[in-house]
């Protein structure tokens, strides 16, 4: 089978992590990709560069030779993507910025990748990885923490929102270029593209932020000292699972919480914590081993859903690693080379070029967005589809939200209903199965992510489904994936969390949740992606195809630069409460009036302050008390302006996810919006986060009460005569189903 872009051309210049995953995720999917490596290898010479760089050819090229920018020229000019993600300025010097290379390859779909969008004022600022995740709150405590001081986390969520954003917009632009005949560039701000992985906590009704979700999950050390994860609404409604395990009094309502906490904990630790897990799972409750990331890779649940594969590379030699997402059934991606060295396909390039036909000239048809014309039926819950769906509506897909009346409120309906339009539709209901059928019959996509066998029980799975739309792309997810023992189990993401090492990587001694909920957010940007690349082959063949998404593909994925297990390897990334950044010249420190994040080289950090020019024998240790006795007695402003006089990149860490809102960056960018929304007054959401030069990408209205849009949709598919009469039988429900805040789902 081949992948779904097969005979497209990827030149990339993608450096560190974001670029060069961007390029992976293309790679996986057919394209020729090209690497274009700097002399002396990658500047961030890593394990996780044998996971990012696989499926590529690599040429060596000198940019300040003129005879090697001569090559990387040609390179462009015969290519359909770019991606680069150099310091602001740095592809004009060379003539291979968009505005150079536009007018030579119209066709060109140019991505580049920043810390800052131009019109932030921090564009110049190096944008290190801890410098942007400080900028975005990344590091705030957890707010059941208690903790004062931030807590660094090793998941580069930054740079990994910024590749999938960047392979999603990639996509779509190819879509967009089949309709339109021109290329555009694409802006990916890796500051911006965060704040999706918890926009949900940036909502804000009136003046009031989002109430943080209560701790409802609950960990439980097991006779084999690994920890269990479980939530005890599950378990408080099981009577059978109670008698089995000798809990009857679990459900007592005379017990506090922190007693029935104690007993039960003592119960747990009565057997090992897989045995518990699988209890769970006979008896439908969510549970799972909290596993550390190297019992992860090694977990049948990984290995047997292929969320971890085997893989050989030229350094690391037979290595596990993560493997395909998303998955497609016509056009799936496949590993089918390992990372190259540097330089090890330049001579074939060089010749290659000489020889490479110019990109076809095609007619141009102006559109006014990406997925112009393009149907969705989303049937997705709480967040992982449904933010797919905001995501091909930001895009311009039509949208319809088909909720049903019973679920109520709808969980995050402000964060991830905007630019839908949404229908109540009791789908139990023989007259709403018949008005559903109606909306798929010309859909161009459906959308859901009930757990596994849920759709087909109710005759709305992809082979019902295809059977009378052929052409339909319909995109399904789960919690734990297929081919494993867990699919059915039921699932949600603080479990994938935990399940695939994250956290208690965060946590250490203890798993600690996340301060977001960023895998469902990221499973609904990767299945996006899987829906864009089936769109483009749907063009090329009329064929539509099935994408399947999971909670731990993505986990596994967010930590794709950790996750490599090969003879030798040390598990020692910086994980705990306690941790404020892997080393002196990358980390956190206090000011007089608040914390801040700086980042650097070591050899620039050593050379650049004062005070450390004559500290290069010192121990790590000693560095850092050092500068924490400096930067105590100054205030932020202070210490900010004293780092940037040096050279020192730096940024004030934002504590708290609420606070961003209200920031004026974040106001003048229009990364957070507010507007008026039905019987709710002003509303704040996020706004857009990446930006598109031909097919802008757009908000979309507010998101309506849910069920309000059912006189336009019926109108769609000739029924619209009929709304009271279905009003009056309770197939469809316009009232009383009321928005949810993001404390509910968790």
């Amino acid at each position: 089978m081949s992948g779904a872009l097969e005979n497209i051309r990827v030149i990339d210049f993608g450096q560190y992590m974001a670029g060069p995953m961007a390029g992976m995720f293309l790679g996986d999917f057919g394209a020729d990709v090209i690497r274009v490596e700097r002399p002396g290898g990658p500047v961030y010479d890593v394990p996780g560069n044998a996971t990012w760089n696989r499926n590529k050819r690599s040429i060596t090229l000198d940019l300040n030779q003129d005879a090697d920018i001569a090559v990387a020229r040609q390179l462009v000019e015969r290519a359909d993507v770019v991606i680069e993600n150099f310091r602001p300025g740095m592809m004009a010097k060379w003539g291979l910025d968009w505005e150079s290379m536009k007018q030579r390859n119209p066709g060109l779909v140019y991505c580049s990748i920043k810390g800052f969008a131009a019109s932030d004022p921090r564009h110049a600022l190096k944008a290190w990885e801890g410098v942007v995740a400080a900028a975005a709150g990344i590091y705030g405590p957890t707010p059941i923490s208690g903790l004062k001081h931030p807590v660094y986390n090793a998941v580069p969520f930054c740079s990994m929102y910024g590749a999938h954003w960047a392979a999603v917009s990639i996509a779509v632009a190819l879509n967009a270029r089949e309709q339109s005949g021109t290329g555009q560039f694409i802006e990916i701000p890796l500051f911006n593209v965060v704040l999706t992985a918890f926009s949900g906590k940036l909502m804000r009704v009136g003046d009031a932020p989002e109430p943080e979700p209560h701790a409802s999950g609950r960990y439980a050390m097991c006779s084999d000292k690994r920890w269990l994860m479980y939530f005890p609404k599950s378990i408080a409604k099981q009577n059978a699972l109670q008698q089995e395990i000798d809990m009857p009094w679990y459900a007592d309502a005379g017990l506090d919480e922190a007693e029935r906490d104690r007993r039960a904990n003592a119960v747990f630790a009565t057997r090992p914590a897989e045995e518990w897990s699988d209890c769970f799972a006979r008896h439908g409750i969510e549970g799972v081993v909290a596993n550390s990331a190297r019992d992860w890779t090694r977990h049948p649940l990984a290995r047997d859903t292929l969320a971890v594969c085997e893989f050989n590379d030229p350094v690391l030699g037979r290595f596990f690693g993560p493997g395909i997402n998303p998955r497609l059934s016509e056009t799936p991606g496949a590993v089918v080379s390992p990372s190259p060295f540097p330089d090890q396909h330049g001579e074939t390039i060089r010749n290659e070029v000489k020889v490479m036909a110019a990109p076809r000239k095609r007619e141009v048809h102006p559109i006014l967005s990406a997925l112009e014309g393009i149907k969705v039926v989303d049937m997705g819950i709480v967040l992982a589809s449904p933010s797919c769906g905001r995501t091909l509506a930001e895009f311009g897909a039509n949208v319809i939200k088909v909720d049903g009346p019973h679920r109520n409120p709808v969980a995050w309906h402000n964060d991830i209903n905007r630019g839908k339009r949404s229908i109540l539709l009791d789908l139990k209901h023989p007259k709403g199965q018949a008005i559903f059928w109606k909306l798929v019959a010309d859909a161009d996509v459906v959308l859901e992510n009930f757990r596994a066998g849920v759709a087909e029980k109710m005759g709305l799975g992809y082979e019902a489904i295809r059977a009378r739309n052929p052409g339909v792309i319909y995109s399904s997810v789960n919690a734990y994936g297929q081919g494993g023992t867990y699919t059915d189990r039921p699932g949600r993401e603080p479990l994938a969390q935990a399940i695939t090492g994250m956290q208690l990587r965060y946590g250490k001694d203890k798993p600690v949740g996340n301060t977001f909920i960023a895998g469902d957010y990221a499973t609904g940007l990767a299945t996006c992606y899987g829906v864009a690349l089936a769109l483009l082959e749907r063009r090329r063949t009329g064929k539509g195809q099935l994408v399947r998404g999971a909670l731990i593909y993505t986990s596994t994925m967010l930590q794709a630069g950790l996750l490599q297990d090969y003879e030798g390897k040390a598990w020692d990334e910086p994980s705990g409460q306690d941790v404020l950044g892997p080393a002196p010249w990358s980390r956190a420190y206090q000011a007089r009036d608040g914390w801040f994040y700086l980042a650097a080289r070591r050899e620039e950090f050593l050379a650049r302050i004062p005070e450390l020019k004559d500290k290069a024998s010192s121990s790590n240790a000693e560095l850092e008390a050092l500068l924490e006795r400096k930067f105590a007695d100054c205030s932020m402003a202070d210490c900010l302006a004293q780092l940037k006089a040096q050279g020192i990149a730096a940024h004030e860490l934002i504590m708290s996810l609420p606070l961003l809102p209200q920031d004026p960056i974040v106001r003048a960018q229009g990364l957070c919006i507010t507007r008026e929304h039905e019987g709710m007054g002003p509303v704040t959401t996020i706004g857009t986060v990446v930006n598109l030069s031909q097919t802008p990408v757009r908000p979309g209205t507010p998101a309506s009460k849910p069920g309000r849009d059912a006189l336009s949709i019926l109108e769609d598919i000739g029924m619209g005569d009929q709304l009271d009469q279905l009003v009056k039988d309770r197939v469809i429900v316009m009232d009383g189903v009321v928005p949810g805040g993001s404390s509910f789902g968790n």
